[in-house]
């Protein structure tokens, strides 16, 4: 998977002190800061996780930096409904050390037959990202201001490509666009 990165001016110093503080320690959330840091491109892998009768209930991707072996992200996807939806969101799941983020994804086809998801405003209980953290034997949780917008399709050549922009509320912080191929 090839992965091309690039940070809004105004965001980039939360960033580096998140990936150096928190995401490199944990080994989740470590996003790439500068355009070289995944020059070499991001090893990506999907493992299917199954219940005890063997159907499966989710998929745990696994993304780390070529040739460091660093991890960037581990999540744990799966389809969800929310109390109330319409239709099942895409549910990830990134564990941290005392909790989780969990983000909730609306997919929509694209008119040229793309897949669009994307965490939008709203309120608690809807599609969004979320913040859960235990402490003391008790789980809180909170809706953050972060949203997303991955647009997966294929290029002219037949490539997978996804333009991937992470916003805290209406501010880009950080735009990724991955361009995948089947493995070798």
């Amino acid at each position: 998977m090839e992965v091309w990165s690039g940070w809004s001016p105004l965001f980039w110093p939360a960033g580096e002190l998140i990936a150096r503080l928190f995401g490199r320690r944990v080994e989740q959330l470590s996003l790439p800061m500068r355009p070289l840091d995944v020059a070499h491109g991001m090893d990506s892998r999907v493992r299917v996780i199954r219940d005890r009768d063997g159907e499966q209930v989710g998929a745990a991707w696994l993304r780390t930096l070529r040739p460091s072996g660093r991890y960037v992200f581990s999540g744990c996807y799966s389809a969800r409904r929310l109390p109330g939806a319409a239709q099942p969101s895409v549910h990830v799941a990134f564990p941290l050390e005392s909790g989780n983020v969990q983000v909730f994804l609306r997919p929509v086809i694209s008119d040229g037959g793309g897949l669009v998801l994307e965490s939008p405003p709203g309120r608690f209980g809807q599609d969004g990202a979320y913040v859960v953290v235990h402490d003391g034997g008790r789980d809180f949780a909170a809706r953050v201001p972060l949203h997303e917008t991955l647009r997966l399709y294929c290029d002219p050549y037949g490539v997978l490509r996804t333009d991937h922009e992470l916003r805290m509320r209406r501010t880009w912080m950080m735009r990724l666009h991955y361009k995948m191929e089947r493995a070798r």
